[in-house]
C-alpha cells in the first residue's frame, strides 16, 4: 500500500508489535514479571543478611537459613573481624582493586585511543594482536610459568598484572573513541595540541560514561579475584577476601584465626559464613549505584559505534 493510498483510506501505517503501547493486561503482566525478577534477586540477599545477624537459637529453629528475623545478633561479625584474617583480606582486596583498576584503565584508555586513530603506527597489526585472545585463550601453564618466572608469586602484583587489560573492555572503549567527531580532534591538532593533551582535554571528558562502566568492570574483576589467588598466592597473610571466603565456606573458619578463641562460645557456622559473604558483596553493592546511570549508555554507545 503506497503513502497516497494510505492517505486516501485514512489508515495509519502499522507499527511493529514491540512499538505498540501495551494494553492493560500486558502492563499487568509486565509488572508481575518485573516484581518476580526483583524478588528473585533480593530474596537470596535478604536471607544471607538475616542469617548473618541471627542468633544460634533462631538459626536452629529455622533449620539453617533464616527468612524471618527474630532479633539482631552481631556476634558473627565481631568474631570474624576480631580474628584478623578477614580484616587483612579486605585490605588486600581493596589494595588490589584500587591499584589494578587504575593500571587497567590507564592501559586500556591509551591502547584504545591509539587503536581508534586510523593513521597510527601498526594500527591493523596491533588490533589483530589484541583480538587474538577472543579466539585462542592463553593456556594456564604458560601463564603460571610467566608469573612465577618474573618473581611475582605471593605478591600483590600476581593479582594485579595478569588481568590488567581486557580485550572486551578495549573494544568497547575503542568504539566509543571512534564515535567522537573527527572535527574536534582536528581542531585540537591545528591548535598545536599533542596526542596526550588531546586525549586528556577533549577525549576523556567526553568519555566519562564508558570510562565509568569499564572501571566498574575492572573493579568487579579485581575484587572477585579468586582463581589467580588460588594459583599464585600460597601465603595466608596475602589471601584476598575471596580466598578467605572460600576457607569459611568450606571449613567454617579462616586459616590461623581460631587459636585465640579457645573457651569462647563461637557463633553458629551458618552465621559466620553468611557474615563473610555480606562483607564480600557489600563494597560492590555500595559502589554500583553511583555508576549505574552510566551503565547502559557507556556499553551500548561503545558497542554500537565500534
Amino acid at each position: 500500500m503506497t503513502a497516497t493510498s494510505r492517505r486516501s483510506t485514512g489508515t495509519r501505517p502499522r507499527r511493529p508489535v514491540w512499538e505498540e503501547r501495551p494494553n492493560p493486561v500486558g502492563q499487568a503482566l509486565k509488572a508481575v514479571l518485573l516484581t518476580l525478577l526483583v524478588a528473585g534477586v533480593l530474596f537470596p540477599l535478604w536471607v544471607i543478611l538475616v542469617t548473618s545477624l541471627s542468633s544460634r537459637e533462631t538459626i536452629t529453629a529455622a533449620g539453617g537459613l533464616v527468612v524471618v528475623p527474630k532479633g539482631v545478633d552481631t556476634s558473627a561479625y565481631r568474631t570474624i573481624l576480631a580474628g584478623g584474617a578477614v580484616t587483612r583480606a579486605l585490605w588486600i582486596s581493596t589494595l588490589v582493586t584500587v591499584l589494578g583498576t587504575v593500571i587497567a584503565l590507564t592501559v586500556t584508555v591509551l591502547a584504545a585511543y591509539g587503536l581508534s586513530r586510523p593513521g597510527s603506527l601498526g594500527h591493523r597489526w596491533l588490533l589483530a594482536y589484541f583480538l587474538i585472545p577472543f579466539l585462542v585463550y592463553p593456556p594456564l601453564v604458560p601463564r603460571y610459568l610467566v608469573v612465577t618466572g618474573l618473581g611475582l608469586k605471593d605478591t600483590v602484583w600476581a593479582l594485579v598484572l595478569p588481568p590488567a587489560i581486557s580485550v572486551f573492555n578495549l573494544v568497547v572503549v575503542r568504539g566509543f573513541f571512534q564515535g567522537i567527531p573527527q572535527e574536534l580532534l582536528d581542531s585540537a591538532r591545528i591548535d598545536g595540541a599533542s596526542d596526550f593533551r588531546t586525549l586528556g582535554r577533549i577525549v576523556l571528558p567526553l568519555s566519562r560514561a564508558v570510562i565509568a562502566v569499564v572501571g566498574l568492570f575492572y573493579a568487579v574483576t579485581y575484587w572477585n579475584v579468586w582463581f589467580d589467588a588460588l594459583l599464585f598466592i600460597d601465603r595466608n597473610d596475602m589471601y584476598p577476601i575471596q580466598r578467605v571466603l572460600q576457607s569459611y565456606l568450606l571449613a567454617g573458619q579462616a586459616p590461623h584465626t581460631s587459636g585465640g578463641t579457645t573457651g569462647v562460645t563461637m557463633p553458629p557456622t551458618e552465621a559466620i559464613k553468611m557474615a563473610v559473604v555480606v562483607l564480600t558483596v557489600a563494597p560492590i553493592v555500595a559502589v554500583y549505584p553511583f555508576v549505574q546511570r552510566h551503565f547502559v549508555k557507556g556499553v551500548l554507545i561503545g558497542a554500537v559505534k565500534g
